[in-house]
């Protein structure tokens, strides 16, 4: 991605099957809400994944994911297992990482799902409860 075309901060407006994601440069702050189940899961995740990037190669300053997904279909969940990778790559080199994965406390999946992610990474990852 040429630096020209990169915007720093990113809004996606959520659809039916898709989640609502604000990246905020300044802040260091990417949030995803809703449901992720779209028919071509790149087209939405290609542009977070860019920006995560960006963002991992700009500096040493924190990134600070915040993510409240009530489902995502298996393609999803490929998407942000690449971008967990990322993480942990940026993590390992010293990047300070830091995931909120926060679930609706009447939806066990959701939990369930942000453990089996957990479980594999280790930057800081905390699941927390939440009622809606």
């Amino acid at each position: 991605m040429k630096n020209t075309e990169f915007q720093k901060n990113l809004s996606l407006s959520p659809t039916q099957s898709t989640p609502a994601v604000t990246a905020e440069w300044d802040t260091g702050v990417l949030t995803m809400t809703g449901e992720s189940y779209p028919e071509n899961t790149y087209e939405i995740f290609d542009n977070i994944i860019s920006w995560v990037e960006e963002f991992l190669h700009s500096g040493s300053r924190p990134l600070k994911i915040e993510l409240r997904l009530n489902y995502l279909n298996t393609s999803s969940v490929r998407a942000m297992i690449d971008i967990f990778d990322r993480l942990q790559n940026a993590a390992d080199q010293g990047k300070e990482i830091v995931v909120c994965w926060y679930y609706d406390s009447r939806n066990p999946r959701s939990a369930e799902l942000g453990e089996e992610f957990k479980e594999d990474y280790t930057f800081n990852f905390s699941i927390e409860a939440v009622t809606v």
